[in-house]
């Protein structure tokens, strides 16, 4: 009982915790593949062995995502928000939210262009509406400008409301999704605990898997450099995410076939539904806990991964710009290739992204 009162005691992170670098790479290279398939030939041209398995798996990459975002939160920030330096820090993560933001509506522009007229694209910047592929960065941004304020009172609640907090704060935005009207604005309800008739990310609805990560990376930095301890968190993250995909077979009801095809095609994602939810965060974290079992020797071996998760923003950024106005927009490549062809685009598109991302950390390093 004394432990579950006790509040965080975090040690000074020693560098970056490789392994987290390469579990957010996992999560951009399956966002990039799915984005591919989707912006350049369209779900409905996927065939049967295309939905599931491949395009099934990229569904871990929403959660992993955004989980390893908390996650990171935890590793870089959470420890300093008692130093006297605080303020610096925060206002740093909010410059961080400001230009996120700023990528966000320039790359809605780019999304949208090869689709819409002018007036479609400003009622979407102007939060009128809402783009698909660019969104999640939507989320990051406004998260990023609220969430600083709030680390000081994470760091100073007890464990067992720690704990507690993603499933109240889950069953907080599900009631309001269902019952609130918001005052029939329906882009704030969006933009709150998400809706129907838009694709955006909540921030209520998505901030328990942030506050997942908050809980993930605080015993990271605890453990994750004593191999023991290491391997029991790994143990911890592996047992809850095969629970949770059983959970998913349990609610499949015997129809597993239908509820691969149903997670497959989005159902359950906005609004977060439960089926999806289990399957999604299930995956994510037995990926998590193999990226972390692996640690830095892993983390080298799958360079490429590792270094487009060291450098999210960029890696975004990169393929959005390829996928829609170099080869949708100009290139007019829209259903030009079929799917093995555009898993082979989406597959080079990865190997590029992590090209990039060298070149840029080389030219950072030789300014």
């Amino acid at each position: 009982m004394e432990r579950l009162r006790e509040r965080p005691v975090l040690p000074g992170a020693r560098g970056r915790i490789e392994a987290i670098d390469l579990a957010r790479g996992i999560a951009i290279a399956l966002m990039i593949l799915s984005h591919s398939v989707s912006g350049l030939l369209g779900i409905g041209e996927v065939p049967e062995w295309g939905m599931v398995p491949i395009h099934l798996l990229t569904k871990f990459s929403s959660s992993l995502f955004i989980m390893v975002f908390g996650i990171a939160l935890a590793v870089a920030f959470l420890g300093k928000t008692d130093a006297a330096d605080w303020p610096r820090r925060r206002l740093k993560l909010l410059l961080r939210g400001l230009e996120v933001l700023f990528w966000y509506k320039v790359l809605t522009v780019v999304e949208m262009l090869p689709l819409y007229a002018p007036g479609d694209i400003l009622d979407t910047l102007l939060y009128q509406r809402f783009p698909i592929w660019v969104e999640i960065l939507g989320f990051y941004a406004i998260a990023l400008l609220w969430i600083p304020w709030v680390l000081p009172l994470w760091r100073r609640m007890p464990l067992w409301s720690r704990l507690a907090s993603p499933l109240l704060i889950a069953l907080l935005a599900g009631w309001l999704e269902r019952h609130a009207g918001f005052w029939g604005i329906e882009p704030l309800k969006a933009l709150l605990v998400e809706d129907d008739d838009h694709y955006a990310w909540g921030q209520l609805s998505r901030l328990p898997l942030v506050m997942l990560g908050l809980l993930i990376g605080e015993a990271a930095l605890r453990w994750v450099h004593e191999p023991a301890s290491r391997h029991r968190l790994v143990a911890g993250l592996a047992a809850a995410g095969v629970a949770m995909l059983l959970g998913f077979l349990a609610l499949s009801s015997g129809n597993l076939d239908a509820a691969l095809i149903a997670v497959a095609w989005n159902e359950g994602k906005h609004p977060p539904g439960l089926a999806f939810m289990l399957f999604s965060l299930g995956g994510a974290l037995i990926i998590l806990a193999l990226c972390l079992l692996g640690g830095g020797r892993a983390a080298r071996l799958l360079k490429p991964l590792t270094l487009i998760g060291s450098d999210a923003l960029s890696a975004f950024i990169f393929h959005i710009v390829v996928i829609f106005l170099i080869l949708r927009l100009l290139l007019e490549s829209w259903q030009v290739y079929s799917y093995p062809q555009v898993l082979g685009i989406g597959g080079l598109l990865i190997l590029a992204t992590a090209g990039w991302i060298a070149l840029l950390r080389w030219k950072r390093e030789r300014s």
